[in-house]
């Protein structure tokens, strides 16, 4: 549906036919009230096409929940939105807080499993993601919108990183940019570790979901994974006590990885540079309630800092040094 613009005089105005621009388009802040999530400031984004999502400025500026043409997509964990207030920084803590969203960022300086790692005590997934947005605004133009935020991970005598981000949603199509630019400030090389846990829910996720990921190379993490490689892109209905298989798939180039439910006719694709970020992780729980597909890009695998050092893949930020990192999250209509 094209916007219809007029002219009075030589200022131009959006359409004619709306009062407010919110009531087709735009972006809007709410905040939570009740339960752990109480306080937490969202903001909704909608682009007249059919796309909505909602952006937890509290949790590293992530996407929490994501719809296309009223249809969820994303996966939402038992233990709903959480504050920061609560996070569990020890062992798999992280746990008792992953909503999961669309969108969890994990790093900034530890992905993966719990470890020990250069003297330092590792949490599960690193910390970011429940670290709030200092500063988070919004603006728009005719073709999209743009939220900007700058999510500060730095501690005294230790790491100072910063991650400025901005989420691009088209007003021309039904796709969303995430572009992210992580600094080390502080004076002394550090760690950059991040993970894009993109995370696919019913009614999208289903056992007729079609995965398609085009990867030149498929291994499995473990010997779980390892017992059902040869069906690893085949979703299942949910399975009690389900345990998760991870694949770790290799691309040339270009990395994308999509999925889609003919049930609903409309599904997503994801795409990013595969130079930059070099590994992508497929994570399969089919389990009741925990029912969800990761599919995620990242610079590293979620094996926890000290085996990526081992591994010889672990990036090092030297001091006032930046990363450039873009993902692409298209919604599809037809295969």
């Amino acid at each position: 549906m094209q916007m219809r613009a007029y002219t009075v005089g030589k200022e131009k105005f959006m359409n004619a036919y709306i009062g407010h621009e919110s009531q087709m388009r735009g972006v809007e802040e709410h905040r939570l009230v009740g339960g752990k999530g109480d306080g937490m400031r969202l903001l909704l984004v909608r682009n007249g096409k059919g796309l909505e999502f909602t952006v937890c400025a509290d949790r590293c500026a992530d996407i929490s929940r994501l719809s296309f043409r009223g249809i969820n997509m994303g996966y939402f964990s038992a233990c709903g939105y959480v504050a920061p207030a609560y996070y569990d920084g020890v062992g798999d803590g992280f746990l008792k807080s992953f909503y999961s969203g669309f969108l969890t960022t994990c790093g900034l300086t530890a992905v993966g499993s719990p470890c020990e790692d250069d003297g330092e005590k590792l949490p599960l997934h690193g910390t970011v993601s429940n670290i709030p947005a200092e500063h988070i605004y919004w603006e728009m133009d005719e073709k999209e919108i743009r939220i900007h935020a700058k999510v500060t991970d730095e501690r005294l005598f230790s790491h100072k990183m910063v991650l400025n981000r901005t989420l691009v949603c088209s007003l021309e199509e039904n796709k969303i940019t995430v572009k992210d630019t992580i600094t080390n400030r502080g004076d002394k090389e550090c760690p950059a570790m991040i993970l894009y846990h993109m995370n696919m829910g019913y009614p999208l996720l289903s056992e007729k979901s079609i995965v398609k990921i085009p990867s030149v190379k498929v291994m499995p993490r473990n010997d779980r994974a390892a017992e059902d490689l040869d069906t690893w892109d085949k979703m299942l209905t949910p399975q009690p006590q389900f345990e998760e298989q991870c694949y770790y798939h290799s691309f040339d180039k270009k990395g994308a990885a999509s999925i889609y439910n003919p049930d609903i006719q409309q599904g997503l694709e994801i795409t990013f540079d595969a130079d930059s970020l070099k590994f992508f992780t497929e994570w399969k729980m089919m389990g009741v309630r925990d029912y969800v597909l990761g599919l995620e890009p990242g610079n590293c695998t979620p094996d926890g800092r000290d085996r990526v050092r081992e591994a010889g893949d672990l990036t090092i930020l030297q001091p006032g040094e930046s990363l450039h990192y873009e993902v692409n999250v298209a919604m599809l209509t037809e295969l």
